[in-house]
């Protein structure tokens, strides 16, 4: 039953792991782009 939990807790560690670094990567990658959208949105409503 022990080497059951701990696969079972080191499988969702490994899950968790992917998801913080693809959550991250999204909010390194994806925040300035949009803050960059709507940056050029506002220029091109003032031309």
């Amino acid at each position: 039953m022990k080497n059951f939990i701990d696969d079972f807790a080191g499988a969702i560690h490994d899950i968790l792991y992917y998801v913080s670094y693809f959550i991250a990567g999204l909010i390194i990658v994806g925040v300035p782009l949009y803050l960059i959208a709507i940056l050029f949105g506002w220029i091109s409503q003032k031309i």
